[in-house]
């Protein structure tokens, strides 16, 4: 059976509006009656959960931003009682503080089947060997991946990150088939297979991979070099991580799951826009008990397609994610923001408040961040341990705040170009999407 949860999965577009009606109506209700920040949003806009009485009603309902989450921190917006979550996880933001999302139990056992229902969709089965190569914690990543490869009965190996001659040593002596990973990490594993001589003895077959965008470039390369097909995924932590839609066996855009989430796609001034057209997909969790949200703004760009597919799911289809609608960066599966890089340099004596963030790959496809600052007048003394000083601890810092690794190129004042209009912070030199 190519189908995990079929009733769920093929069900007609007129059943699944109803129970999406009917979940829509108990997620409002628990917000309203058990989140304070819902309550006070709701009777602002004259309404309550008894006057939702059909899915085009979505649109009269709040919206949730990111800045409101993180004004909630850190369980604010928790639906339930602390004793009833059995997990967090967390998520960065533009702020030193995260993104804290929880989990009932029931929460738990969703989002396997889901997960499951993502990796079945994609051809992974009980008789494969998982090797989950996202970073396990806090990260929605690994644990979400983990799950949902245990739940459909495969062999799962939770590699976690790091240690590349290792991890094709495991994906050798165990005859690993499916990957699940970062794409500029797979395209990493494939370059030191290759160097180690050992690509034809893997028996890799399926590929799964996000965190980051990816070019339909991209994929060709992965597939070609490992001789397996390379499948996209999507989610986010505050829907409730990885497994929100993912791509079928047809990879022609990605599937979101109608029962789980309600799908709105909107232009700049907030209205639906036409199946085909780009907009901001917002979404609107109808499962999650611990930590529902309403009309959450992804900032993430696509476009909706024709719901039919050749696979006979009937859900919702939406194609890769084309960009995001703020300035948030993707760097290594690690979310990036300009406010964060400049808070902390703003705090360093030795810098002014000019600087530059340079992006591109490296020869091994992977990203690499490079901060541009300039030096301020007492911190030039021309010594070279002390320009050395100085940059081991702008380095030091972005790493603390950031979670990955960053060049710094320390230059003199005057260096990098002024404008009376916005400031171009970003240059980013990686391939084209």
């Amino acid at each position: 059976m190519k189908y995990w949860q079929p009733e769920y999965e093929t069900m007609q577009k007129d059943e699944m509006r109803q129970l999406q009606l009917k979940r829509l109506k108990k997620t409002a209700a628990n917000v309203y009656e058990n989140v304070p920040f819902y309550n006070e949003k709701f009777k602002s806009l004259g309404i309550s959960p008894e006057d939702i009485n059909s899915i085009d009603d979505i649109s009269h309902l709040p919206l949730t931003r990111k800045p409101d989450l993180r004004a909630n921190y850190p369980f604010g917006l928790f639906a339930t009682s602390k004793k009833d979550i059995v997990r967090i996880h967390a998520s960065s933001g533009t702020s030193g503080k995260p993104t804290v999302v929880g989990y009932t139990e029931n929460d738990i056992r969703t989002w396997a089947d889901m997960m499951a229902r993502d990796l079945k969709m994609a051809g992974v089965g009980s008789d494969d060997i998982f090797q989950n190569s996202l970073n396990y914690g806090l990260f929605t990543g690994g644990l979400g991946f983990h799950n949902g490869a245990e739940r459909l009965g495969a062999m799962t190996v939770p590699a976690g990150t790091g240690n590349t001659a290792r991890q094709l040593e495991m994906m050798q002596d165990f005859g690993v088939t499916v990957i699940n990973c970062t794409p500029s990490y797979a395209l990493y594993l494939a370059e030191t297979a290759e160097e180690m001589d050992i690509l034809d003895k893997l028996s890799l077959r399926i590929g799964t991979f996000g965190g980051e965008p990816w070019s339909s470039n991209t994929r060709k390369d992965i597939e070609n070099v490992f001789g397996m097909k390379a499948y996209d995924s999507y989610g986010l932590s505050e829907l409730i991580g990885p497994g929100v839609a993912f791509e079928c066996e047809e990879q022609d855009g990605l599937h979101i799951w109608d029962d789980h989430f309600l799908v709105e796609v909107l232009d700049s001034n907030g209205e639906q826009v036409a199946e085909g057209e780009k907009g901001e997909l917002v979404l609107t969790s109808l499962t999650k008990e611990a930590f529902p949200v309403i009309r959450y703004h992804t900032g993430d760009i696509t476009r909706l397609l024709e719901s039919e597919c050749a696979c006979g799911r009937t859900s919702t289809r939406i194609s890769r994610i084309m960009g995001r609608a703020d300035d948030m960066l993707i760097v290594r599966g690690i979310n990036v923001f300009p406010s964060q890089i400049e808070d902390v340099l703003v705090g360093i004596n030795e810098i002014t408040d000019q600087f530059q963030i340079l992006l591109k790959r490296n020869e091994h496809k992977m990203d690499e961040i490079t901060v541009r600052v300039e030096l301020s007048d007492n911190a030039f003394t021309g010594e070279l341990k002390d320009l050395a000083a100085v940059k081991k601890h702008v380095e030091n810092e972005l790493k603390s705040v950031l979670n990955i690794r960053t060049n710094v190129d320390l230059v003199e004042k005057g260096t990098i170009p002024r404008t009376t209009g916005k400031a171009k912070r970003v240059i980013d030199h990686r391939e084209a999407l």
